[in-house]
């Protein structure tokens, strides 16, 4: 048995010094030391044998163990010297390291602190409201009542229809303006920033969950005309000095009169083009003056105070900026997309 272990001593240390990289020098470890290893069976083997023969092969088996540890230490470093030296698996320690990929901000993020960006310059404020809104903000403090019209397309995702307190999804921003005249006096100048939720046909176009901007102004004397000067102020900001606005009358429940506001197709410079449907025009959002009956709801005199308010998709004021021909692709997780904002 000893001499076994003279031959064994032999051959792994003359195998360890023509090894070259560190792979090769591995492997020897786990050939002759690892658990399964060479030497490692015959300490396993001592309890067969006789017990003087025991003592001895025990005591130059365990000598060959620590004299193989320390042959292999010194093999690991003359091998990771020889690399930093210029040899065959030399470290080019001047390399730069490899970049570390960092995050960005989601498009939906970038477009709403730009749109938060221009109006907090006008002097509004940034708030945020639940998500889970309640009947009478949603519809009925906004002058939206429970036969009206205006809730067939908005009436969608209920979270309790417990007639003393229904609860759902908002879908729109336009609580919070309530919420928030009824804990302040005039001035009030504010924008909204949020999710909103709606029973929707998901197509290129529409989506069943989007975000949206809200905005208000309320004080003494405030006309149609501050409402004009504002959203112009605010297409020059984010669409470019160049850009003409046009007004148009329409109709939402909570604003009386109400328009929708649109600038000129960046594309074919009003000409017509698929972009703006060949009108030279594309709808950015819908705003007017604050309802009487809003206003008095909240316990302001509509006859000292006017308002204006707007309301504007987020994810549509990126695609018109950036030509993106779909709104699913914001929540699509295809970094493709996503890597390019």
């Amino acid at each position: 048995m000893l001499n076994d272990l003279d031959k064994l001593k032999s051959q792994a240390i003359a195998e360890l010094q023509s090894i070259t990289d560190a792979n090769s020098i591995e492997d020897w470890r786990v050939a002759y030391l690892g658990r399964k290893g060479k030497l490692t069976q015959i300490l396993r083997g001592l309890s067969t044998l006789p017990i003087e023969e025991r003592k001895a092969v025990g005591a130059a088996a365990n000598d060959i163990k620590v004299l193989l540890d320390e042959e292999l230490n010194k093999r690991h470093r003359a091998i990771k010297e020889a690399s930093l030296d210029g040899g065959a698996q030399a470290i080019d320690v001047t390399l730069p390291g490899r970049t570390v990929p960092l995050g960005r901000l989601h498009p939906t993020t970038q477009i709403i602190r730009q749109i938060n960006d221009a109006f907090t310059s006008m002097g509004f404020e940034v708030v945020e409201g639940p998500e889970v809104e309640s009947d009478y903000y949603n519809f009925e403090a906004l002058n939206i009542p429970k036969d009206h019209p205006a809730r067939d397309m908005w009436d969608t995702i209920w979270i309790s229809r417990d007639e003393a307190s229904p609860t759902l999804l908002r879908t729109h921003t336009s609580p919070m303006q309530v919420r928030v005249m009824e804990k302040r006096q005039p001035p009030v100048r504010v924008v909204v920033p949020g999710r909103c939720y709606r029973y929707e046909a998901t197509d290129a176009t529409h989506e069943s969950i989007f975000f949206q901007i809200e905005g208000l102004a309320v004080d003494k004397g405030i006309t149609f005309a501050d409402l004009k000067g504002t959203l112009y102020e605010f297409a020059k900001r984010l669409f470019g000095a160049e850009r003409k606005v046009r007004f148009r009358c329409d109709y939402f429940p909570f604003v009386e009169p109400g328009v929708d506001m649109s600038i000129d197709c960046f594309v074919c410079g009003g000409k017509g083009c698929r972009l703006c449907s060949n009108t030279g025009w594309i709808e950015i959002l819908g705003a007017g003056m604050v309802h009487p009956n809003v206003l008095r709801g909240v316990g302001y005199d509509s006859d000292i105070y006017t308002g204006f308010a707007f309301g504007l998709g987020v994810e549509r004021i990126f695609m018109l900026k950036h030509g993106i021909d779909d709104i699913r692709l914001f929540y699509g997780d295809d970094l493709r997309f996503l890597k390019q904002f």
